[in-house]
């Protein structure tokens, strides 16, 4: 899949962990942690699930929208880029 051909297999050392990406927005940016933690999710990421129903509770049904396109967007343009 191609989300872990980005990921370097979630986790891996080579490129930059969705789950990781998550935590570092998680602070600052709710949106933008839910978009990763899904990404990780979907990745395989076994932690990822709970820590995007943890930051859900505190965001709106818009917000939550928002996180899921933008979610789709990255891989919608990651597999463009890969046909490319």
């Amino acid at each position: 899949m191609f989300l872990d051909f980005y990921a370097g297999g979630v986790g891996g050392t080579d490129q930059l962990c969705f789950y990781d990406r998550g935590i570092a927005c998680g602070l600052t940016d709710l949106v933008e942690a839910h978009k990763w933690f899904n990404l990780a999710a979907m990745s395989g990421d076994d932690r990822a699930p709970e820590a995007r129903a943890e930051i859900a509770m505190e965001m709106g049904a818009r917000e939550i929208a928002e996180a899921q396109r933008r979610a789709r967007a990255f891989i919608n343009g990651q597999t463009m880029a890969m046909a490319a």
